[in-house]
């Protein structure tokens, strides 16, 4: 069901891959809102992915952009309010890669430079699109730019690896930055700590299938879906949020806040 809850307003959305990404779900999500928007991606993400498809649903433009390049970000914001005709308020950052992982490097046997590229792609792009954003004036105020994060940014998930790292720096960066664009231009910047949710990125994961079976017991509302995140971002970027900022907001079915359940409990009893 639709509520209108984005006429008018316009942005970018960072990250849809396929039909699976949380980006992707956002993207319909924010469409049927009656928001328009920016599609963008790194180019070799784009090749990978059906991002066309998407572009051709929700009558969006696609503007190639790699997130970790001030200049592609410069060229992406400039185009997209100009294409959009007028400030942007809205932002979606749904980017992160971690080179070890998918190369199977253990936490204790880091690859450096690889370390710092997935740093760079994950957290530190995050800083450079808004710092775009904030030099260019680009946003209206009372806009509203998420990120997408995981509680392994809090808590131990041996698997998860380096990319526990990145989203720690990730949500520092968001409360830090949000400051400066909550006091200087009315904008709102928050991160949502999303279930474990099966994307094409999160399958990347050794025992991912593990990590969403556990909190989906753990959680007493089950995991969040991918559509789930899309839904609350959508609440984000409306003006129902206006004095929301700073936050890590938990979208997870409760399992932040939980120790045990008697469903895992019942996985360790033994009549």
């Amino acid at each position: 069901m639709a509520y209108n809850l984005l006429k008018g307003k316009r942005g970018i959305i960072f990250g849809a891959l396929d039909e699976n990404s949380i980006a992707w779900k956002t993207a319909e999500r924010v469409h049927e809102e009656g928001g328009t928007f920016v599609l963008t991606n790194a180019p070799i993400a784009m090749r990978m992915g059906q991002i066309d498809e998407l572009a051709k649903k929700t009558g969006s433009q696609i503007i190639p952009a790699d997130a970790t390049s001030v200049e592609d970000l410069e060229n992406l914001v400039a185009q997209s309010v100009e294409t959009l005709g007028g400030k942007l308020d809205f932002v979606l950052h749904s980017i992160g890669m971690s080179v070890n992982v998918r190369k199977g490097k253990h936490y204790t046997d880091q690859n450096y430079d690889w370390t710092q590229k997935g740093t760079d792609v994950s957290a530190m792009s995050f800083h450079k699109v808004m710092q775009t954003l904030y030099k260019a004036d680009a946003m209206n105020e009372w806009g509203s730019i998420v990120a997408l994060t995981y509680m392994a940014a809090q808590r131990v998930f041996p698997d998860y690896n380096d990319m526990a790292d990145n989203k720690a720096y990730l949500e520092s960066i968001a409360r830090s930055f949000g400051y400066f664009f909550g006091k200087d231009k009315k904008v709102r910047v928050n991160t949502i700590s999303q279930s474990p949710t099966p994307t094409t990125a999160g399958q990347g994961v050794k025992g991912f299938d593990g990590f969403i079976a556990y909190a989906d017991k753990m959680s007493p509302l089950g995991n969040a879906t991918a559509l789930d995140c899309a839904n609350y971002t959508v609440t984000l970027f409306s003006d129902l949020t206006k004095r929301v900022t700073l936050q890590n907001l938990f979208n997870d079915g409760g399992f932040s806040n939980m120790g045990v359940s008697n469903e895992v409990m019942e996985a360790f009893i033994r009549e």
